[in-house]
């Protein structure tokens, strides 16, 4: 089980291991007035600080995906998991969140959007082959996968994938497993932010999408939101360990 005070140390959590590569991720877009350039962070991939007996330096990375719609909790999910996961687990970041956090024109109708899911897949890519890169990573959770990005797509799916140059049974096949965190279903549970701006109905119509598009891959959880938040973290970190290589577990 969870310890329950881990709930309030959530941002708490150790500095980042200066062993990681580091890298700058620049948002740039065009407008009637040039190119503008937006610098959101430059800080290494995030690892598990929990303590490994695990001598291994190099390891054969998989893919897993820690998903489902807004307000279902990932984000602090993740945090804990660092706490609970060892130096072998490599982070990615949600690419939404970078995209728009460093300044990704929300430019609305079907033009703006298209745009945004592109500049969100093409990052999403590049960070989960920078992980991937660490020789020393066994397991690489993703705060969302390439295939979530459907459902913001306003459009065919068809056209999604040609304009990314890939197909739904390519992505799928990248990741090992997927663990989707359920939506609340109360409004009492359910938070917006400055990157969330859905309403709980709209928030659960995409949870329902996501969890339609990931339906097809062999190895996906689900994490109901019936439960709390630490039973809900606990069952989403027990997911992950067993997919952990053995010597990691």
């Amino acid at each position: 089980m969870l310890r329950t005070d881990m709930a309030e140390s959530i941002a708490f959590v150790p500095g980042l291991d200066d062993r990681n590569p580091r890298v700058m991720w620049m948002v740039v877009w065009r407008n009637s007035k040039g190119y503008t350039v937006s610098s959101w962070m430059m800080e290494s991939l995030p690892v598990g600080t929990h303590s490994c007996g695990c001598q291994s330096l190099r390891h054969r990375a998989k893919l897993v995906v820690l998903t489902g719609g807004p307000g279902g909790g990932k984000s602090a999910i993740l945090e804990l998991a660092r706490l609970y996961l060892c130096r072998h687990v490599v982070f990615v970041p949600e690419a939404a969140s970078i995209v728009f956090g460093g300044g990704f024109p929300r430019v609305p109708g079907t033009a703006g959007l298209q745009a945004a899911q592109r500049a969100i897949f093409r990052i999403q890519r590049e960070m989960e082959e920078l992980a991937r890169g660490n020789p020393e990573a066994g397991m690489v959770v993703c705060d969302r996968g390439t295939i979530d990005g459907l459902a913001y797509w306003p459009g065919k799916p068809d056209a999604f994938f040609k304009s990314a140059g890939t197909t739904m049974e390519a992505e799928l096949k990248r990741y090992s497993a997927i663990v989707h965190i359920a939506t609340p279903a109360s409004s009492q549970q359910y938070q917006k932010n400055n990157i969330r701006h859905e309403s709980l109905p709209q928030a659960r119509k995409i949870d329902t999408r996501i969890s339609e598009l990931w339906a097809p891959h062999p190895h996906n959880h689900k994490v109901s939101s019936a439960t709390d938040f630490i039973d809900k973290a606990t069952v989403a970190i027990q997911i992950l360990r067993d997919h952990l290589p053995k010597c990691c577990r």
